[in-house]
């Protein structure tokens, strides 16, 4: 028996939708949402109509007949925190999205698209690994700071299916396996993944600089910096996520493009993008002493890793702690459809959603 899972994941000015028929993709589109009709609405919410408007309409138009789907699932949303894996989408969790989420978000609108369309199909409606996925040990809670906890934030959905789709390349059980990964994309975040539990990270703005955030800096030099009358606090927010790393020692965005600067003899490109390499090796080796060294696998995805030159650094100075997997993209829409496929398979269990 094969299944149809059509996956949906909001983003800030675009709806990405993909057909599943068990592990081979029919189609992936990106709908746009210009900047002009985003501007409309107040909020997110407000932009739940419009967004699963074009959804059923692209579909209706190619000729896709949702009565053929097995499931949908959506992108998970800001909610309270949340174990990993899938969850059913039922009218608490929808409530919790539009009248409590977390913080306002796009993905927001990931589970009541997908519960819309599972409804008028006949079907169940599922979120798989949210951004809110949160399964920190209480160790990994604590700062410093009683006043800051730490929380989990962190690319959950490709890091987790990576680690799944590389245990089973090992002929192993992704339960038995102790996996770091680091995921290199427009922010960098790493986790540690001990027997299918993903019980530490290093978030965006605790460990390595990335295209365009500044990662951890030191404290009390930031401090003084906040205090100078220089910059107001939208400013420093974009000095940290927006206008850091990469954009801010060299004035881009795009690794190719540094590459392309180091190919041409630039040393301070290359200072600087060796740096960010190291920086992520450094991760990975804190990361293993979570699990005592016992790391069975180190994995690089995101689409820095398509990089030979940055994966070649990192690799260097991290293979004597485990073998190195090499698993470039965001993997998005194939995550979130592989993992209802394996709850459908009955290898996983959808969990219902209690606030």
């Amino acid at each position: 028996m094969s299944y149809k899972i059509l996956a949906i994941n909001p983003g800030s000015t675009s709806t990405k939708i993909a057909l599943y028929e068990d592990e081979k993709e029919i189609f992936t589109k990106t709908l746009e949402h210009p900047i002009e009709i985003i501007e409309k609405f107040g909020n997110v919410q407000e932009q739940y109509e419009m967004r699963k408007d074009l959804v059923m309409s692209f579909l209706e138009k190619e000729g896709y007949d949702i009565h053929e789907l097995s499931a949908v699932v959506g992108r998970g949303g800001m909610l309270p925190p949340v174990k990993s894996g899938a969850y059913i989408v039922n009218e608490t969790m929808l409530e919790t999205l539009e009248k409590r989420p977390a913080m306002e978000h796009a993905s927001n609108l990931g589970a009541p698209i997908a519960y819309a369309i599972a409804k008028a199909a006949g079907i169940k409606a599922y979120i798989y690994d949210s951004v809110r996925t949160d399964e920190l040990i209480d160790i990994a809670r604590i700062s410093g700071m009683p006043e800051i906890p730490r929380t989990s934030t962190c690319h959950v959905l490709n890091t987790r299916a990576v680690a799944i789709k590389a245990a089973k390349k090992y002929n192993r059980m992704y339960k038995d396996m102790n996996i770091v990964v680091a995921h290199l994309g427009g922010g960098i975040s790493l986790n540690v993944h001990e027997k299918g539990r993903i019980v530490d990270i290093i978030s965006d703005d605790e460990g390595p600089f990335s295209p365009e955030r500044a990662g951890r800096v030191p404290c009390r030099e930031l401090i003084e910096l906040c205090y100078l009358g220089k910059y107001d606090k939208s400013t420093m927010h974009r000095k940290l996520r927006g206008n850091g790393g990469l954009k801010a020692y060299l004035n881009t965005l795009d690794a190719r493009e540094v590459e392309k600067m180091i190919e041409e003899g630039d040393e301070e490109a290359k200072l600087i993008y060796e740096a960010m390499a190291y920086q992520v090796a450094k991760g990975i080796g804190e990361l293993a002493t979570v699990v005592e060294g016992k790391v069975d696998l180190i994995i690089l995805t995101g689409g820095i890793a398509y990089s030979k030159m940055m994966t070649s650094w990192i690799t260097k100075r991290v293979q004597y702690i485990a073998p190195v997997e090499i698993m470039p993209g965001e993997n998005e829409m194939e995550s979130l459809a592989y993992g209802i496929l394996r709850v459908l398979k009955g290898e996983e269990e959808a969990r219902e959603y209690i606030e």
